[in-house]
């Protein structure tokens, strides 16, 4: 259940913690604020109704002894009715003196003081004679025989305030219960939602590293739960297939670095027994050891590659200045036709070391398959600044056009590693034009070889 630590954890939530819990707190904080305005509201309504009531029985009181009421002031028009603490009656003098009242209140003084104008005026007093209770008195001026005197009517509210009360009571003691209950209804239904998500993080966790190919089953409804479940086996997806490469590129890794290290460990060994040895030896031992180095440095290289773009070191950069100083390095060697007529102004934003990486590893994997001739282009087109470069060797066959630019990928098996390299020139290019928000393809040359087309955003 939700809120519950399963025994494998190393620690136990405390329940307040829990989703479930914040869930029912809430919900139930939530329905006893509204129940309790409503209560209020309820309580504040019902006392306004009553109270109204009782207003207009005392006007309908009033209307009848202001008919019975004449010039002598006769005490019989006062008398009172039914319940001798419930109700009374007292004609006024306009000084406020009592000039008749009920058989109940006489003696008394004047319940409430004279009103002010000829209205009603409505009073809640205490300290009647008749109760203890407080009374709801009406007083009007009327016109007799006699002159100008006041009519005062007084009801108990006693039976008001008893209902009120009543109210009051009955919803204190229905909202707890109510707010209990419907704590519980949450806790129960928040318990069952979740319980799924508890299901599926038992699951994740159950997942260990070897494992990585287990997955969540869905469930049959397309609700978030489903989605949830999608998503993690997606991200598992995922992860497995970055495990996946890690490994591969360790095993690669550590392939690759056995073979120069395996040189470099015979040479030393054969130094050792014949500290006589040519200079040619050491010249071995030199390069083996920058082959080394270089497998090393493009290891790391690809390793920390991870993140996009740095800003920091972005600037313009010009294509075709790489291109021509490439060029130039390989007419040195002699051995090959270098055409660069169709170089022209390409400028995007880059790293200028990656750049000159890409154009540089391009270059070598041209020179190194082709016969007789690299050709190198660069131009802007279509607001892309494009590389191109070609040669006139064997080619790449169409199936293995995306293996090239995987790590390790090296496609005749039978060459040399001096002349294959290491299979990590493409990959590395292919990384650095990614991180560059561009793209490489490779394509057959005019001249038969392979042709690698490099399209990076053109600086605007």
């Amino acid at each position: 259940m939700t809120g519950i630590q399963a025994p494998g954890d190393p620690e136990r939530p405390h329940l307040l913690s829990t989703v479930r819990a914040r869930l029912t707190l809430l919900g139930s904080a939530v329905v006893a604020a509204m129940l309790l305005i409503s209560a209020l509201a309820l309580i504040t309504v019902q006392r306004r109704l009553l109270l109204s009531g009782v207003d207009e029985a005392l006007r309908q009181r009033v209307d009848n002894v202001q008919v019975l009421v004449d010039g002598s002031d006769r005490s019989q028009a006062l008398a009172e009715e039914g319940d001798r603490e419930d109700s009374f009656l007292q004609l006024l003098d306009p000084k406020g003196l009592v000039v008749s009242a009920s058989q109940n209140v006489r003696g008394a003084p004047a319940a409430t003081s004279a009103p002010p104008g000829t209205g009603d005026v409505l009073r809640t007093v205490t300290g009647v004679t008749i109760s203890p209770h407080r009374f709801r008195v009406l007083a009007r001026r009327v016109q007799t025989r006699s002159g100008p005197r006041i009519v005062v009517a007084g009801k108990n509210l006693d039976d008001f305030e008893g209902s009120i009360q009543i109210l009051t009571v009955s919803l204190t003691i229905l909202i707890p219960p109510i707010v209990i209950l419907l704590a519980v209804l949450v806790w129960w239904v928040t318990g069952r939602a979740l319980r799924p998500v508890e299901i599926i993080r038992a699951e994740v966790e159950a997942i260990g590293g070897s494992e990585l190919d287990r997955r969540i089953q869905v469930p049959a409804t397309n609700d978030e739960i489903a989605r949830l479940t999608r998503t993690m086996n997606a991200m598992l997806d995922r992860l497995q297939h970055t495990t996946n490469q890690q490994r591969r590129f360790v095993a690669d890794a550590s392939h690759e670095l056995r073979t120069p290290l395996t040189r470099l460990t015979s040479e030393l060994e054969l130094l050792l027994a014949d500290p006589a040895r040519q200079k040619g030896d050491f010249d071995n031992l030199l390069a083996d050891a920058l082959e080394l180095q270089n497998l090393v440095d493009d290891l790391l290289f690809l390793a920390r590659s991870q993140s996009g773009l740095p800003d920091a070191r972005a600037q313009v950069v010009d294509l075709d200045d790489l291109v021509l100083s490439e060029a130039s390095r390989l007419r040195a060697g002699g051995r090959l036709t270098v055409d660069t007529i169709a170089v022209g102004p390409a400028r995007v934003i880059g790293v200028p070391n990656e750049l000159v990486r890409v154009v540089r590893n391009l270059v070598a994997n041209a020179e190194r398959h082709a016969r007789f001739t690299v050709s190198l282009r660069s131009q802007e087109c279509d607001g892309r600044s494009l590389l191109v470069i070609s040669d006139d060797g064997p080619g790449i066959r169409p199936e293995h056009r995306a293996a090239v630019f995987e790590r390790f990928t090296r496609l005749d098996d039978a060459r040399s590693r001096d002349a294959g390299g290491a299979g990590l020139g493409l990959a590395i290019v292919n990384d650095i034009v990614t991180r560059h928000g561009g793209m490489v393809s490779v394509t057959t040359a005019p001249a038969g070889g392979a042709e690698f087309t490099v399209s990076l955003p053109r600086v605007e």
